[in-house]
């Protein structure tokens, strides 16, 4: 492996040289002990790459509690690969891919949990696979490629709406050449590949909703529990708060030290994000509200929250939000006006 990057390397100097794993590309997990000693190391032009599908964990995706799924697979990506980005080495996600027709269910919860990883760690990445078909493979003429982004005819988007959550990690969130602003928490939709954004200028109607997330404002928040925030006029933060079951989630001015709009991460996916609506609780999920999607498909509301230790059989995903670290210029910066 150190050979063959040195290989590479003697070839063209200026080339990334990009090294893969075991199984498949999927495991990176050995140069914890033996890390690569190349010449080049130091010139920042050794990158890292895995491969991540969910036929990896294919049985647990269609079977088990999705949270639990979830969050057990990203503690395995940080296994796999992910810690090498603590050491200072980028790391390529360079396949990954779902079933774009639909009606996969581990497909369908497996792609959520890898974009809200992707995002967290602002991965770099390529998809498998953009064609929509093939002129002949594994001796069949005119195979249809069902994890194309393109379809059959390559003439149009396969799936529009994986096509915008696709999208949405086009654009990097942080990293060299990006801090143009301090830090601050984006509030990511992976389902949608959209995040939280708030509509209207006046204080007393404004209104949070999915949008574009190079339209977010810089949310304020502190793992593992404290207030949402944005800032208000005069520096002072408008937080986010819950008025019940089925109710909008909306930004106030004032009482924001209360139950209401403490929000904390209560699932083993850590993107259920909640408030504890019982003053007196039986249980530690009893009256948990979560943030969600509305019937509209774009607001964002409250309502109880889903799968967080139940079996295989319920769906969170339209419940998951995954508060990520961004340093890209803020709409306010862009010229939005915040109340």
């Amino acid at each position: 492996m150190q050979r063959g990057a040195e290989a590479v390397h003697a070839a063209n100097p200026a080339a990334l040289v990009i090294m893969g794993g075991l199984s498949y590309d999927t495991d990176l997990s050995f140069l914890g002990a033996r890390p690569v000693d190349v010449s080049f190391a130091a010139e920042g032009k050794l990158v890292f790459e895995l491969h991540w599908y969910s036929f990896s964990d294919a049985g647990a995706w269609e079977a088990d509690n999705a949270n639990e799924v979830c969050g057990r697979v990203a503690r395995d990506f940080a296994r796999r690969g992910g810690f090498l980005l603590d050491r200072g080495f980028p790391l390529f996600l360079s396949e990954f891919g779902a079933d774009l027709r639909g009606g996969s269910r581990k497909d369908d919860r497996y792609f959520p949990c890898a974009a809200a990883v992707a995002a967290e760690l602002d991965l770099d990445w390529a998809l498998w696979a953009l064609q929509g078909s093939y002129a002949l493979r594994q001796g069949v003429p005119g195979m249809d490629e069902v994890y194309g982004v393109l379809d059959w005819s390559w003439s149009r988007p396969r799936n529009e709406t994986a096509l915008s959550r696709i999208q949405s990690l086009q654009r990097p969130l942080r990293g060299p050449g990006y801090d143009e602003a301090r830090p601050y928490t984006v509030l990511f939709h992976p389902l949608t590949g959209r995040c939280v954004v708030r509509r209207t200028a006046a204080a007393a109607t404004a209104t949070l909703e999915l949008g574009p997330c190079n339209e977010t404002e810089p949310w304020a928040y502190t793992q593992p529990a404290s207030t949402l925030a944005l800032p208000g006029a005069g520096g002072n933060p408008r937080c986010l708060i819950a008025e019940g079951s089925g109710w909008p989630a909306r930004l106030v001015g004032v009482g924001c030290n209360d139950a209401l709009s403490t929000w904390r991460l209560v699932s083993d996916s850590t993107m259920h994000v909640a408030v504890n609506f019982t003053p007196f609780p039986v249980d530690e999920d009893d009256g948990l509200l979560c943030l969600d999607v509305g019937s509209d498909g774009i607001s964002l509301v409250t309502n109880p929250c889903r799968c967080l230790h139940t079996g295989g059989d319920c769906d969170p995903e339209s419940q998951w939000f995954k508060l990520v670290s961004s340093t890209r210029a803020v709409a306010a910066a862009r010229g939005f006006t915040l109340p």
